[in-house]
């Protein structure tokens, strides 16, 4: 089942508090649980009517046992300065009417805007809607705070701040007043009196420093008696004296007194008379047809009557009640007895029920963000313990980890170990792996120069012409340094360089007694060899050459065969001999 919700509203007099609590069902409407009325201040000055707003506030709240936190909370009239201007028109850009509403309010506000808290609503004249007027409500900043810091002392949350005649303006559209035609309320309270005009929509007031205290204050001059005992006697004679050909009673006491009431009224009554007109007059305002009476002194003895006669129209007390349920708990005799003073109280409850005709609030902005930041508050103690819980899960969530891991890291260690030593098996088999790869390697490259060789010398023998045949064939890393065709000596002499028979240990004496140079590779064959002429002018060794640079094995430029020695032949001899160096293609390996 849902909560149901409900407020308490407090409308704060010059000298009285009226409370009333209020729920709200889910199915709607608006209820009054229990209500309180408390007089305080008397003839208090300013500065010490804040410590009996206190002490009443508080002795109330404790006897009547109301309980909502929630308080709607409006002030009286005379705290709040409340002006009515017309703006130019500007069209329906809001930005352009929120820039004149607050310039307008710097030239209208009698305060520095710093010293003061207000709000402003925009209103539409309903014969001329480009007609557009803003009303501002403005209130210092030190009366709301000192005001709000009494209720919150309690444990109390103010939700709403505005002030009394926008309360009771708001009371009286839900009792369908002033639908119609221009009607007025009239609130007399203590220490002023709150003139509202109701005009089809429209909203006017004016603030009378003229009420209850006025009177008392005369009554206490006129009779030379302390405030507190004028107030009694005003209490126990005052009635509006009737005047003219009216009988006056018989108590001298009673006759002074309704004489002073009367005199206070009439002043009152001109200072309604002004107001008409200036609202007629500037704000082109329709004529009052009806007067209603609220607030603690208007049920001083004929005063309606007083105020019918001397504005011409009916006069009548307000009832805001028609439009709130009550609850059976309430004693409905002394609900009526204070019914006339709770139109502000009705219309602040109206503010959480429905949408209101005026919509002011009243709240600092120091007041809100503190508000928001109490809201919060759940928040940050929900976000605190959800951090707390999340650090123990981490921390439980860690030690998990941690033993999961040592336990991980003491298996790993045993894996490591047991790869040390396989490791260690897999170097021995490697290096002896590679070992025996080496020999193999080597038994390769032997049986392979095997073949190269044989390869070597048919190529050779396929390189050589027709009448050409080889003697000697040796090998060497690098070329001899014997200059190309020049005779060696006699022939049958040895060749000089570091050549070795192909056939031969390398590093041994070959022919001739030189020792070959130590290197790893052949890069040159010496051929010594003869060829027969028989009478024909052909140079076999050069088709040798020619011969060897196309084959593979040998170098591709006839400038790499080198002829080191040739004998031509000699008288009726016709061979020749030489003796050739060729660089070989590919080196092979000794």
């Amino acid at each position: 089942m849902a909560a149901i919700e409900s407020i308490l509203a407090i409308d704060v007099g010059g000298d009285s508090l009226k409370m009333a609590e209020f729920s709200y069902p889910p199915e709607g409407g608006m209820v009054l649980e229990k209500f309180a009325f408390t007089e305080f201040g008397g003839d208090l000055k300013e500065e010490q009517l804040l410590d009996a707003l206190g002490q009443a506030f508080k002795s109330t709240i404790d006897e009547n046992g109301f309980r909502s936190k929630k308080i709607h909370l409006s002030l009286s009239g005379q705290s709040a300065f409340i002006k009515i201007v017309k703006l130019p028109s500007v069209g329906e850009d809001e930005n352009k009417v929120r820039q004149l509403v607050e310039y307008e309010a710097k030239q209208n506000v009698p305060f520095s805007m710093d010293e003061v808290v207000w709000d402003y609503q925009l209103r539409r004249n309903p014969d001329d809607e480009t007609e557009i007027e803003v009303m501002f409500v403005v209130i210092k900043n030190e009366i709301i705070s000192e005001i709000t810091k009494v209720i919150e002392e309690v444990g109390r949350e103010v939700v709403l701040i505005e002030v009394a005649p926008t309360s009771c303006y708001n009371a009286a559209r839900a009792n369908e007043i002033g639908d119609n035609d221009c009607e007025m309320i009239l609130n007399i309270g203590g220490r002023c009196s709150s003139l509202v005009f109701i005009d089809s929509g429209r909203f006017f007031v004016r603030t009378i420093p003229i009420a209850g205290h006025s009177v008392t204050q005369q009554i206490s001059k006129e009779f030379g008696i302390p405030f507190a005992d004028a107030e009694e006697l005003k209490r126990r004679h005052g009635f509006v004296a009737l005047g003219g050909a009216y009988e006056e009673p018989d108590s001298e006491v009673a006759a002074t007194v309704s004489k002073i009431v009367r005199n206070v009224m009439t002043r009152l009554h001109g200072e309604i008379n002004r107001s008409i007109n200036v609202y007629r007059s500037q704000h082109n305002g329709k004529k009052p047809s009806k007067l209603y009476l609220a607030g603690g002194s208007s049920v001083m003895a004929f005063t309606p009557r007083f105020f019918a006669e001397k504005l011409r129209i009916p006069v009548e007390y307000f009832n805001p009640f028609q439009v709130v349920s009550i609850s059976e708990s309430i004693d409905k005799n002394e609900l009526s007895e204070v019914a006339h003073m709770f139109s502000e109280v009705i219309g602040l409850g109206l503010r959480h029920a429905t949408v209101c005709p005026i919509e002011i609030s009243l709240m600092p902005e120091l007041l809100k963000k503190y508000h928001e930041f109490r809201a919060k508050i759940p928040y940050f103690y929900a976000s605190a313990i959800s951090l707390v819980l999340c650090l123990l899960i981490m921390f439980w969530a860690v030690g998990t980890m941690l033993s999961f891991d040592q336990e991980r890291v003491k298996m790993a260690r045993r894996e490591v170990n047991q790869t040390g030593s396989l490791l260690s098996d897999v170097k021995t088999a490697t290096n002896k792996l590679n070992r025996h790869k080496k020999q193999y390697d080597e038994a390769s490259s032997i049986l392979l120069q095997r073949g190269q060789w044989v390869d070597l010398l048919d190529a050779l023998q396929a390189s050589l012409p027709d009448q050409t045949w080889l003697t000697k064939v040796t090998a060497s890393s690098d070329a001899s340094d014997e200059g190309s065709g020049s005779a060696a000596g006699p022939e049958g002499a040895p060749f000089g360089g570091g050549f070795l028979p192909i056939f031969r240990t390398p590093g041994k004496h070959g022919e001739g007694g030189s020792q070959s140079r130590q290197s790893s590779e052949i890069n040159w064959l010496q051929v010594e060899g003869h060829s027969w002429e028989g009478g024909q002018n052909v140079s076999y060794e050069e088709q040798f050459k020619e011969n060897m640079v196309k084959d593979p094995f040998f170098t591709d430029s006839k400038d790499e065969i080198r002829t080191v020695f040739f004998l031509p032949a000699r008288g009726n001899n016709n061979v020749t001999t030489f003796k050739m160096e060729v660089k070989l293609k590919t080196p092979i390996k000794k």
